[in-house]
């Protein structure tokens, strides 16, 4: 069997049920890791990029051409992208940034609950795999290849209960780090740093539709909470 084979093999591959103390104890680290701040720092990178992520993906669908994402210093990032400066478009590339890192973990989820763990570390290979055209300085490399090493020996060589451990607890850490992306977007609108009430993604839509940014921060919220209630669901087998 060639790698290629034992590749797919691995990706298409049923696990048993995620055990719910494996869905707990994952899901407790988790918010661990998004609790305390030293952490959060280290895991908010991850979170930026499917962030960013998010903007090209629906900048591409809009017809915009994707110019790269530059990470900064400080573990915020810009996607730079061609197109109308106004219109629907705009505001879907807007949109698209602060729920993307919660749906992709609701997928995540998803995908747990179906028994495919494995296709869950694939997916965020290949998720990263793309990253990598577009991200523009060592930083954001470094930050790709610090996720992808240790993403791919797990998925390679690590047996059905750690896989299944791995990907809930990056399925948490998207779930439950997207609300908290929110909540700084909103301590920042308040306090004016670090884009405060002139670069934001929510300041931003304010100015292109005349609804008050404060909605569009609203809106981020509840869309992020929804996602982490329902992921949160399937990864620990409740009832829908």
């Amino acid at each position: 069997m060639s790698w290629l084979e034992q590749a797919w093999s691995r990706a298409t591959a049923l696990a048993p049920a995620l055990p719910v103390e494996t869905a707990l104890a994952t899901g407790l680290v988790a918010l661990g890791v998004v609790a305390w701040r030293p952490s959060w720092r280290a895991w908010r990178t991850a979170l930026v990029l499917a962030h960013e992520g998010g903007h090209g993906v629906v900048a591409a669908l809009a017809g915009r051409r994707l110019r790269g994402i530059r990470l900064h210093p400080d573990a915020s990032a810009v996607t730079v992208s061609v197109g109308p400066a106004r219109g629907l478009g705009v505001v879907a590339v807007l949109l698209a940034g602060y729920p993307a890192p919660a749906l992709v973990g609701l997928g995540a989820a998803a995908l747990l609950a179906a028994g495919r763990p494995a296709a869950v570390l694939w997916a965020v290979l290949l998720a990263l795999a793309l990253l990598a055209v577009q991200v523009r300085g060592w930083r954001a490399v470094g930050a790709l290849a610090a996720t992808a090493v240790p993403v791919g020996v797990v998925t390679w060589w690590a047996p059905a209960p750690a896989l299944q451990a791995v990907a809930a607890l990056l399925a948490w850490g998207l779930l439950l780090g997207a609300p908290r992306g929110v909540a700084e977007l909103a301590r920042s609108r308040r306090t004016g740093r670090g884009g405060g009430r002139s670069g934001s993604d929510a300041d931003q839509l304010a100015r292109l539709t005349g609804v008050p940014g404060l909605l569009w921060v609203g809106l981020f919220a509840l869309a992020t909470t929804a996602a982490a209630v329902w992921g949160g669901s399937l990864l620990l087998g409740l009832p829908h």
